[in-house]
Order: C-alpha cells, then sequence, then structure tokens
C-alpha cells in the first residue's frame, strides 16, 4: 500500500469512497474546489487502486483541520486508514500548527475509537451539525502532545 498525493483522475473513485462512506456526502464539485484550493489531499492505494482517501487543511493560522477521511469498505482495517491519518498529521506538524481538529458523527462509535487510539480528545458535541439533524463530535489533538502510531 502507498499514500500519494490525490491526482484529478482519482476524483471519480474518491467520490465512491465517498458515497459509500457517509449517509451525507460533500459533492463531487466540492472535492474539485478544495484540490483547486490547495487543501491537503492524499489517497490511499493498494495494487495500483485507491481504496481510500484523506483531506485536510489550515483552518486557522495556528490550527489543522481534518475535513474527511474514508476508506473503501472492502479494504477496511488493512491499515489505510491509520496510514492516512498519520501522514496527515505529519504533515500538518510540519507547518506552525498546534492543534488538529475534526468532527465526527455522534453515532460513529468505531470513527470516534479510531481517533482516540490517536489521542484525539472529545472538545464539545455540536447538535444538529450534520444535515439529518445528527450531532458532531468535535475532537482534537495538540501536535506537541500526540502519539500518532495508532496503538
Amino acid at each position: 500500500m502507498i499514500i500519494r498525493k490525490f491526482a484529478p483522475t482519482d476524483l471519480k473513485r474518491v467520490f465512491e469512497i465517498e458515497n459509500m462512506s457517509f449517509d451525507q456526502s460533500y459533492g463531487i464539485n466540492m472535492f474539485q474546489q478544495l484540490y483547486e484550493m490547495g487543501i491537503g489531499f492524499l489517497v490511499a492505494e493498494h495494487e495500483g487502486y485507491v481504496i481510500g482517501y484523506v483531506m485536510f487543511w489550515i483552518k486557522y493560522e495556528n490550527q489543522g483541520h481534518i475535513i474527511s477521511i474514508a476508506v473503501d469498505k472492502n479494504y477496511r482495517r488493512m491499515g489505510a486508514g491509520t496510514q492516512l491519518l498519520v501522514k496527515a498529521i505529519a504533515i500538518l506538524a510540519l507547518l506552525p500548527i498546534e492543534t488538529i481538529y475534526l468532527e465526527v458523527n455522534e453515532n460513529n462509535t468505531g470513527a470516534v475509537e479510531f481517533y482516540k487510539n490517536f489521542n484525539f480528545k472529545v472538545d464539545r458535541v455540536v447538535p444538529g451539525y450534520y444535515e439529518n439533524g445528527d450531532g458532531a463530535i468535535v475532537m482534537y489533538i495538540h501536535l506537541r502532545e500526540r502519539h500518532v502510531s495508532g496503538e
């Protein structure tokens, strides 16, 4: 498995992964716009096939944000999500970033536990964050206190 920069030819496949992973997805145009804005955008590739992605950016001067991370349901539990998150954190750590935030659906207990394995902590819950009315758990990690191996 390799982690590499997203290429425009990956757009359709990334959008497929997004749709299979989330009830409410970003539109394909949003992916294109974010890429054109220069966000961090990586894909996991297994035997030449894109199986996952992560998007991240600098939200504020000293704050990073994981926009979205997903792995094809047929390739989960192979370490792609871990490798993608570790690489995104490592890239953000090279910048003057102090804290990285992300939002996760309050009903996605698997994802919450995944992030806790990286020492992300719960900051707060935002009721009604998602279009379907679900709340979001806002999680964060302070980069100088992190352990990013996923163990």
